[in-house]
């Protein structure tokens, strides 16, 4: 069975009511992530990484002093909680722990003790990364590899980074039928700074999707052009008058502009700052986004306008009766970035093997 999601009609095509926008218009891809057990063949957010045995794993260098250890838990923790917490979502009346969950606890602490009894790795210890992504060039044509590669895998260090609080990053291309030996057994960290970085395994319904700038990266002019309502009324756009008349960019910003969630390419979706464009370190032409990292697939707010069609009653159901135990259908990667915000990932448009660099927005 083919897994599918659709992003529904927008309630108004920007382009006819505003023609200057249509030179705008940028491909993307929304990724869709959603719970499952993807295989190292698969594209996927939080699965096995194809990645050959002979090439050591990529960790984090950097010094990690100021984490409060108060707040961290193994991966494994973190999975067990999550798979007690979905059970309890769906039979209120079960057990709290059952006996296979209470021998997975033991497991965990045997292990994390046995970790501990030599005392815990120093501050300045390389941690092993996490993966984020793995996306192949077959279900993700909007990439563009360099050389013969065709597959990107994205990972991170599971903790915060002064001076932005925020993960490190790491990008490898690589060509998939160079890996002969797949590693089996990636190493893990010990502890994870926060659980929102600890993604769910996700397989994905990638749907390629035009974006428009959000209003913050407008020209003033074009700024002004969305802000005007009689643009809107003289086009025949078909927006309730007395719900958006007085805030017309908010319209466009939240329902027609760029789109929330997991995607590649497209728009960046500035809010909690003003546009900030980047540069290559190396060629110094400006970057383009590559992947963006969300910490929801939609918002509420925006009245589920960008609920897949498939998704819709689920989006409706948790609205009115509420998520319980973070079982929440906007949220399948259980990834949290900011203040609920979003990762965006830029790499240089001449050569995708410059240094990338990284942004929460």
């Amino acid at each position: 069975m083919v897994f599918v999601r659709t992003t529904p009609p927008r309630p108004v095509d920007v382009t006819a009511v505003f023609p200057e926008l249509a030179p705008l218009a940028r491909p993307a891809i929304r990724l869709h992530p959603r719970p499952g057990s993807p295989s190292v063949g698969e594209s996927s957010v939080g699965g096995p990484l194809l990645w050959p045995a002979d090439e050591p794993w990529p960790h984090c260098e950097a010094s990690h002093l100021h984490v409060d250890s108060g707040f961290r838990e193994s991966p494994d923790d973190v999975r067990l909680k999550r798979r007690m917490q979905a059970r309890w979502h769906g039979d209120h009346d079960g057990p709290g722990t059952t006996s296979e969950e209470a021998a997975s606890k033991e497991r965990n602490a045997a292990r994390l003790a046995e970790r501990f009894a030599a005392g815990p790795p120093p501050a300045d210890c390389p941690v092993p990364m996490l993966p984020v992504a793995q996306l192949y060039l077959r279900d993700i044509p909007l990439l563009r590899p360099p050389g013969q590669a065709d597959l990107l895998q994205v990972l991170w260090c599971p903790y915060d980074h002064d001076p932005d609080h925020k993960p490190s990053t790491a990008l490898f291309w690589r060509s998939a039928a160079a890996v002969a030996d797949i590693l089996a057994t990636p190493p893990e960290p010990y502890e994870v700074n926060d659980d929102g970085y600890l993604p769910e395994p996700c397989v994905l319904a990638p749907e390629a999707v035009t974006e428009y700038p959000n209003s913050l990266d407008l020209s003033p002019q074009m700024r002004l052009m969305v802000e005007d309502w009689s643009r809107w009324q003289a086009a025949g756009a078909s927006v309730d008058s007395s719900e958006h008349a007085d805030c017309p960019r908010d319209f466009y910003d939240v329902h027609l502009a760029d789109v929330p969630g997991w995607k590649v390419g497209g728009w960046p979706p500035w809010g909690r700052t003003d546009p900030n464009p980047r540069y290559c370190t190396v060629c110094e032409v400006q970057m383009v986004p590559l992947l963006t990292i969300a910490s929801y697939e939609w918002d509420g707010g925006e009245g589920y306008s960008w609920a897949p069609q498939e998704d819709q009653a689920a989006a409706y159901a948790a609205n009115t009766v509420g998520s319980c135990c973070g079982q929440s259908p906007s949220q399948p990667t259980k990834v949290e970035v900011g203040s609920t915000d979003n990762m965006q990932i830029y790499v240089c448009p001449t050569s995708p093997e410059h240094p990338h660099t990284d942004l929460i927005q």
